[in-house]
């Protein structure tokens, strides 16, 4: 593959710490954490720690890659390197897919947000407003970008912080509770840690590794962080115990506070946290808070569908124009082009109902399924080709390869498996059967239009 050099490694490592961070915690936490309660109960943090586990294999498995090569193609790269060209097509256009349909939600999320303050605006202009925002940043350089992510993930994890330090209070010694403790006996006091029983841990995990997607983002930054060496390792290692401790200590925290069978599904718990206090404003807060992880989830899947896009380009596997860098020396050509699509979601406020919309970004979710399993092949093919001398290897390696990738790949079986369980995400499987069967049938007219340099070594291939 041709070398990136040219694009800036303006990435520094508080950026990566966060962006993967902010990636990772979204408005599901916020918002959406109580239907994950009613599902599993107090046991749902046990959901968190296993999938949380599985996701920590899987960043060490891209970690070791993005030390090998840290281009901006990421998964992309490496399934075409060690894997096969049809794999990393597959996975490119999968990955830029997911993050389309993502930024298609979050930019109708930042309308339906803003009309809570202003009911007579719109709901399509402050999408488009986002949209256009999000997108002039990242043409000005990638430091922009991981500026506003920096700025924005700090926004969500102040918030975290700051419950679980209320919670704690009252939790301890009955702050704003009149001087009662209240304790952690509602963990166990309304039908047991697990109330829903063992079926209930597992439905809960297809929301739980759904909640994950975005942490993989290390991965795309690589191409442009400075010195990867040291700045990958050290975001990789800390950043899956953060979420750990953001997630599992919060839901811990909302748990003990209100029995989790009285919290309301349509409701935000941490609105319910802020309000006991007295906080007049608790829900103008998180309304602010999901406001900016919907921003930032669009500024993200902005940069990550770019870098998709150009990476693809490289390999002849999407228009050549692609490939076109701007002044700054961003993939301004492949940019546009993701904006371009991403305008597409203020169109589907009008003309697609809700359900279908629903569909399109379980979709989404389940490409994120077949990327985190790509790495685990990618790795351990890349670690066969090491120990036969035709790569060379790097110090920070994946514990227990090939077992570990093994333990990872069964367990994404399982979450895929879990999908048929429920209607909404049944049909978004049926759907993605659609969408490979698509990907393989247009793979096949590349490889003619190519010729033999994709199928024998791929274009530019070292």
């Amino acid at each position: 593959m041709p070398e990136e050099s040219e694009l800036v490694r303006g990435l520094k490592e508080r950026h990566l710490q966060l962006i993967a961070l902010g990636g990772a915690i979204g408005v599901g936490l916020f918002l959406g954490s109580a239907r994950a309660i009613h599902l599993a109960g107090p046991a749902l943090t046990i959901s968190y720690l296993v999938g949380g586990l599985v996701i920590f294999l899987i960043m060490r498995a891209l970690g070791e890659l993005a030390l090998y090569k840290p281009v901006a193609g990421s998964f992309s790269t490496y399934a075409e390197e060690f894997v096969g060209p049809w794999a990393g097509f597959i996975t490119g256009w999968t990955y830029w897919f997911m993050w389309i349909t993502t930024a298609m939600a979050e930019i109708t999320a930042v309308g339906v947000y803003v009309r809570y303050w202003f009911p007579a605006v719109p709901q399509w202009l402050p999408a488009l407003i986002a949209l256009v925002i999000m997108f002039l940043v990242n043409l000005i350089a990638v430091g922009a970008y991981g500026e506003f992510e920096f700025w924005f993930a700090l926004i969500k994890v102040v918030t975290i912080v700051a419950m679980i330090v209320v919670g704690l209070l009252i939790i301890l010694f009955g702050v704003w509770n009149h001087g009662v403790p209240v304790g952690f006996s509602n963990l166990w006091s309304h039908g047991g840690f697990f109330p829903t029983g063992i079926s209930g841990v597992l439905l809960a995990l297809q929301m739980v590794m759904f909640a994950y997607v975005g942490v993989e983002l290390i991965g795309v930054t690589a191409g442009e962080a400075r010195d990867p060496s040291k700045t990958i390792p050290a975001a990789t290692n800390k950043i899956i115990w953060r979420i750990l401790i953001f997630y599992v200590g919060a839901l811990l925290i909302i748990m003990s506070l209100y029995p989790w069978n009285e919290l309301d599904a349509q409701n935000s718990p941490f609105v319910l946290t802020f309000q006991r206090i007295g906080f007049p404003a608790a829900a103008d807060l998180i309304n602010f808070v999901v406001l900016t992880a919907a921003l930032s989830s669009c500024n993200s899947g902005v940069f990550s569908t770019g870098r998709m896009l150009y990476s693809l380009a490289q390999y002849g596997q999407a228009p050549r124009f692609l490939q076109g860098l701007s002044s700054r020396r961003v993939p301004a050509a492949a940019i546009a082009a993701s904006a371009a699509v991403m305008l597409v979601g203020v169109i589907l406020n009008y003309v697609v109902p809700q359900q279908v919309f629903t569909y399109v970004t379980s979709l989404g979710a389940e490409g994120a399924i077949w990327t985190w399993g790509m790495i685990l092949v990618a790795h351990m093919a890349y670690r066969r080709r090491v120990a036969a001398g035709q790569v060379q290897g790097v110090k920070y390696r994946m514990p227990g390869t090939p077992v570990t990738n093994w333990i990872g790949l069964a367990f994404l079986a399982l979450v895929v498996v879990l999908l048929l369980f429920d209607p909404d995400t049944r049909v978004a499987f049926y759907v993605a059967l659609v969408w490979f069967a698509i990907l393989v049938i247009a793979y096949q007219f590349v490889r003619r239009r190519a010729g033999h340099g994709v199928d024998a070594e791929g274009p530019g291939r070292p």
